[in-house]
């Protein structure tokens, strides 16, 4: 599941609706709207979020962040470490192989450490 997927789930069962009901109303099938929850399904297309947003009537902030978690919701993604380290390339390797083998703590841990990360480089920029 995608982040844009989870909280498109979350958005619909806070409101006790179907997904069959929001794809009618959004005029797309049922099948893409699971496939988009589930991650079989490439990024959404800004117009289609811009339609999610709208049709959940949500606005400011909200509407920011599901814009945000679709930016991030692609769920094939390809790294170009050309240029850099080779130990970049040797992660960005890793991480394609590997990642279906971490569990939830670990993946946290990855995400706490990159985040300080780019703390560090905006403070020091």
């Amino acid at each position: 599941m995608t982040p844009f997927g989870q909280r498109m789930r979350d958005l619909r069962d806070e409101r006790g609706l179907t997904q069959v009901e929001m794809a009618a109303a959004l005029k797309v099938s049922s099948a893409y709207l699971s496939a988009l929850e589930h991650g079989r399904r490439g990024r959404p297309t800004f117009a289609f979020v811009q339609r999610v947003i709208g049709y959940f009537n949500i606005i400011w902030d909200e509407a920011e962040e599901l814009q945000r978690l679709a930016a991030l919701s692609d769920p094939r993604v390809t790294i170009d470490t050309g240029g850099l380290s080779p130990k970049a390339t040797r992660l960005a390797n890793r991480l394609a192989r590997e990642i279906h083998q971490l569990d939830e703590p670990a993946l946290d841990a990855l995400n706490a450490v990159m985040d300080a990360n780019r703390q560090t480089k905006t403070r020091d920029d």
